[in-house]
């Protein structure tokens, strides 16, 4: 593991300050306030460590309500829903400074046996024949909107091997494009021993399912994103269901698409597969999508 992921790991290890009450802590983050893969993931984290191990999440429904700030700690208290024989619901409430800026909703299933069928996956090239980020980040530098921000984003990322199949937003400002984008992803190490556990990596595959999901938006208007200074943006919600086992330190590719944007929203789905096709994981998010004035 590089010190990236072990500084994301510890941050995932919730401090638990009460039965139900969880504190944790802040990574860096290339804009100034919390990345909202990290507040969604700790959320589910305080959810699942109110749940038995045999009772992984099937689904999360959550709301961004304010901007974190990475300076303080964010506190999670968990509502016990309800307990039933085969589903459990957590809520999941994180405060800051005594406001609340983000609201989860997960649900917890045993594992049983039932039918089964699954959308193929789409081509994409094997992800070691692509570009790593800091391989590919560089190209784009003259392109951003200060200095710095090439270096902002590969230490914001450098927990996750994550390599774009064509060219991000910011690298065909001007040329819109289908409003589809293709990412591998795994984490930058294998995670094993006492931290090799389900709900762990279904964590930190939702930390990184709120990175590039409306990178499609962008595609479809030509528009590079917060890092050329074109839009301003930020998650407004997000939703996933999680389908069948997987690793987060295992290739998985995930396919993304917007379907639309108006209202000064853009929406982005999501299917996450694992290299060998079984699709594991599906995300919807819709986030603020603003053209600045003047």
């Amino acid at each position: 593991m590089n010190d990236a992921l072990l500084a994301l790991l510890e941050q995932l290890d919730l401090e638990r300050i009460e039965q139900d009450i969880f504190r944790g802590t802040s990574r860096p983050s290339v804009v100034p306030r919390v990345f909202g893969g990290q507040v969604a993931a700790q959320a589910l984290v305080a959810a699942g460590r109110t749940v038995p191990e045999d009772r992984p999440p099937h689904s999360l429904h959550a709301y961004f309500l304010r901007p974190g700030d990475p300076g303080a700690p964010i506190v999670y208290t968990v509502d016990r829903i309800r307990d039933g024989r085969s589903f459990t619901t957590r809520r999941v409430v994180a405060v800051q400074h005594g406001q609340p800026i983000f609201h989860l909703s997960a649900s917890f299933q045993v594992y049983e046996e039932g039918m089964e069928h699954q959308e193929p996956m789409p081509y994409a090239p094997d992800p070691l024949t692509l570009p790593t980020a800091a391989e590919m980040l560089p190209r784009y530098a003259d392109r951003f909107r200060e200095p710095g921000v090439a270096q902002r984003l590969l230490e914001a990322r450098a927990a996750v091997d994550l390599r774009y199949v064509d060219a991000p937003p910011f690298g065909s400002v001007g040329e819109p494009r289908d409003p589809r984008s293709q990412v591998w992803f795994r984490t930058n190490g294998k995670l094993d021993g006492a931290i090799d556990q389900p709900l762990l990596h279904i964590c930190l595959v939702t930390y990184v399912s709120d990175m590039t999901l409306l990178d499609s938006v962008l595609l479809a208007h030509g528009r590079g994103g917060w890092a050329v200074g074109d839009v301003v943006g930020a998650s407004l919600d997000h939703a996933m269901w999680f389908h069948r086992p997987f690793r987060a330190d295992d290739w998985l590719l995930y396919d993304q698409e917007s379907p639309t944007a108006q209202g000064g929203r853009g929406l982005g789905k999501g299917r996450i597969f694992t290299a060998d096709g079984q699709l594991v994981a599906s995300v919807i998010q819709e986030g603020v999508i603003r053209v600045p004035r003047g």
